[in-house]
């Protein structure tokens, strides 16, 4: 009776804070708007484009933080390379701004994009034909970093590597890609990566309502891929993901084959994130191969670990508040913040093993 009752709360909690995320995202999609295009900027309510980019940044890291846990915190797979996907979605968008620049580029050449022309290019690359579509690019951002999950997860996961082992090799393969990207020989700029975009879809980048419009869209992104992904560990493949998390052997014991619900949780998780790539990289205005980085993929597990692994509302939380503190800390002290993030960590795992969002519940209970 006590196992049934504390579901039973459980389930009414996570209804709670469901309604609490899609809630404040959709007042954040009603407000924003307002606060930046029709308030004057004198105003003390006015809302800076600086502002709203940032804060369109602070949801694509949410993002990017919702798909790690769906992998890590009800499969426990701990993934330090979906710096990987993000960046793959990342360069998918990017080739697609860089064909719409045209003949507007620094040397004019309506075909090839300039650090091509600069490296003495004769023709454009065959990988980068069709990216002057947007359909075709969206399904690039998709395609290619599900493809990247799935054939990595194939061998992974039916090669039984688990643990920590699974972890490091997440960690080369970014590291692997973050040394291919740089060099100039692969066609995707080398180390100063995509730049200098104009427009997308036709509209302004630099206009302060396409800012609004990124904004907007990453927002209800972020809702849709909230509600999906809570369906799904809701769902019957939910309750085995959590239950190969906890005790995998007796799983496949049972019978269950367990490499294929990995498999296909890796699969979405990684489509997820190469989606927060491809709203990110219009955003901010470049993408290059830093964003392979491997310490970027540990920091996004320090969100989700500070946010409340397993819960998905704790991962956007945890997203983005470090990130609010990265922004502010780093204006203050830039060379402090890594002092500071190493030390939530640790206090969040020794005092808060739950996250934040671990916390509020169990006083809500």
């Amino acid at each position: 009776m006590t196992s049934v009752a504390n579901r039973t709360v459980a389930s009414r909690l996570a209804g709670h804070h469901d309604l609490l995320v899609t809630g404040a995202l959709g007042i954040a999609v009603l407000v924003v708007p307002i606060l930046a295009l029709t308030v004057p900027e004198g105003s003390a309510l006015h809302l800076s484009t600086f502002s709203v980019t940032l804060l369109g940044k602070y949801l694509c890291f949410a993002l990017l933080a919702l798909a790690v846990d769906l992998v890590w915190g009800y499969c426990g797979i701990l993934s330090l390379g979906h710096g990987a996907f993000f960046a793959l979605g990342g360069y998918a968008m990017g080739m697609y701004l860089m064909r719409q620049i045209g003949d507007r580029g620094v040397y004019g050449n309506p075909i090839l994009p300039d650090f091509m022309v600069f490296l003495d290019w004769q023709e454009l690359p065959w990988y980068w034909w069709g990216f002057s579509s947007f359909p075709f690019s969206m399904a690039m951002v998709v395609a290619v970093p599900g493809l990247l999950a799935l054939v990595f997860g194939w061998f992974a996961f039916r090669s039984r590597v688990n643990g920590v082992y699974l972890s490091i090799i997440t960690q080369a393969l970014t590291y692997a890609l973050l040394l291919a990207f740089f060099r100039n020989e692969m066609g995707f700029g080398g180390n100063n990566g995509l730049t200098d975009f104009k427009e997308i879809l036709g509209f302004d980048l630099q206009a302060d309502a396409t800012r609004v419009g990124l904004f907007v869209t990453t927002a209800l992104v972020l809702i849709a891929s909230y509600t999906v992904t809570r369906g799904v560990v809701s769902s019957r493949f939910g309750r085995v993901l959590v239950a190969i998390r906890d005790a995998e052997d007796r799983m496949r014991f049972l019978g269950y084959r367990t490499e294929h619900y990995k498999l296909w949780a890796f699969v979405l998780s990684g489509v997820i994130a190469g989606v927060a790539g491809a709203l990110y990289v219009p955003q901010v205005g470049i993408i290059n191969p830093g964003e392979f980085a491997p310490l970027n993929s540990i920091e996004l597990v320090i969100w989700v670990a500070i946010g409340g692994r397993g819960t998905l509302h704790g991962a956007i939380v945890g997203a983005i508040l470090v990130n609010f503190a990265k922004t502010w800390f780093t204006g203050l002290l830039p060379e402090a913040w890594l002092f500071v993030l190493g030390a939530l960590f640790v206090m969040g795992t020794l005092f808060l093993p739950r996250g934040l969002v671990g916390l509020v519940s169990r006083r809500e209970r």
